[in-house]
């Protein structure tokens, strides 16, 4: 089922958590997933049931692609949960528009503090806005009682059941910072919290599971094998962690060896052909990275050898010449990239995006707090999906790739490959 709301701050995140811990406690295999570009609900859902999570986003991903991943989702899972995003049918390509095309059942998380019988009311709105929408049923959350449960179940439509009801509980909700949630690794309670929301899904009326749910087979076509030998070296800690699995994926199977680094810790590079820098937070790690001297002189060689760099958002940061923090802190970064990126306190750039290249077409998305200055000319710029985006330049130095985008690489594995 695909866990939607009315609005954000409803408690999708920790209800989708919750239930994925409570089914694999009770030995189900369960898979999530989350609806559109995000990196950081993914850790957490990860963390709770124990499998990778993957993305899924109609326009970044397209409907076949989406489709392939659930019907291998359901060969290999009991249970599928789909976090939705926004409220149910907020944006362009709404959380109701994935699963009405799909064909998944929606269960909408109701914040019921201080509400009674218009719990049912905005439920009813929600699952009759589109009459053609698979709706399952509603989940109550931040419930003050049993007898206040009892109340909103009575409410409801016979046709829409209570398919769980959570009790208010401060020890389960999940910290934020300006790009949304913490880090998993970053909630050193985590386990904790997870395991108190999945006791309290139970605590005050039995969870409930929507009728299953049948996928067509999708056959699938392997991915020519244009990595074959290379090795890619991946940034992966604390300042890099946005990285769809589904791009370590198309990677592997387009021939890639993965070997991972820390350009936090480590103060060397791995033997490797390229380097992958993903997004993250590097503002929160800048004098760490500034005082590696070893790894930034590593990658400089690495550079200097005509080998393949792809950088991304955070990564594109780390190759600048410096980063200056809020407070007007600068320091001093790779320098690879000639210019400067200063953070900012409000949002800078957000939406989806397409990228043409060489090889092709590639999407992805940006969304990013920092502002750049550069003389550098960019190679192309991106097309926003919408127009309250603005277009983001894309950068080529030799054979060094970067840009504030965060791309999806199985849209077009080939514009993947010549990445690396």
């Amino acid at each position: 089922m695909l866990i939607s709301a009315p609005a954000s701050g409803q408690g999708k995140t920790t209800i989708t958590a919750a239930l994925a811990y409570h089914h694999r406690q009770q030995g189900r295999k369960v898979r999530v997933f989350k609806t559109g570009p995000d990196f950081i609900d993914p850790q957490i859902l990860a963390h709770a049931s124990g499998q990778p999570v993957y993305q899924l986003d109609l326009w970044m991903m397209g409907e076949a692609h989406c489709r392939e991943l659930l019907y291998r989702a359901a060969g290999e899972a009991e249970v599928i949960l789909i976090e939705g995003v926004m409220g149910l049918y907020d944006g362009d390509s709404s959380s109701a528009d994935l699963a009405q095309t799909l064909g998944v059942p929606v269960a909408v998380v109701i914040d019921a503090q201080g509400m009674a019988q218009t719990f049912a009311a905005v439920a009813y709105g929600l699952a009759n806005y589109r009459p053609q929408l698979p709706f399952a049923g509603v989940i109550a959350n931040k419930v003050g009682s049993q007898g206040h449960a009892k109340l909103l179940e009575e409410a409801l439509p016979e046709t829409m059941p209570l398919l769980a009801a959570m009790a208010k509980d401060q020890a389960v909700g999940l910290p934020s910072r300006h790009l949304g949630l913490l880090q998993a690794d970053e909630i050193g309670d985590l386990d904790q919290r997870l395991a108190r929301a999945a006791e309290l899904l139970n605590s005050l009326a039995p969870c409930r599971l929507p009728e299953p749910v049948a996928f067509e087979a999708i056959e699938t076509k392997p991915l020519p094998q244009l990595l074959t030998g290379k090795r890619i070296a991946v940034a992966r800690d604390g300042a890099f962690s946005f990285i769809y699995q589904a791009n370590l994926d198309c990677l592997q199977a387009m021939g890639a060896e993965l070997k991972f680094f820390s350009p936090l810790a480590d103060h060397s590079l791995l033997e490797a052909d390229s380097v992958y820098l993903p997004g993250g937070y590097p503002e929160l790690h800048l004098q760490t990275l500034a005082d590696n001297l070893a790894m930034k002189q590593a990658l400089r060689e690495h550079h200097e050898a005509g080998k393949p760099i792809y950088a991304e958002c955070g990564g594109f940061l780390y190759l600048l010449e410096s980063l200056v923090d809020k407070e007007g802190n600068s320091v001093a970064m790779v320098g690879l990239l000639s210019g400067s990126a200063r953070m900012q306190s409000r949002l800078v750039n957000l939406g989806m995006h397409s990228l043409q290249l060489e090889q092709g077409e590639i999407r992805g998305h940006s969304f990013h707090h920092s502002q750049l200055e550069t003389a550098m000319a960019p190679l192309t710029l991106s097309t926003p999906q919408r127009n309250r985006s603005h277009s983001e330049g894309f950068y080529r130095s030799g054979r060094l790739q970067a840009s504030y985008l965060h791309n999806y690489f199985p849209f077009n594995p080939q514009v993947a490959a010549g990445f690396f």
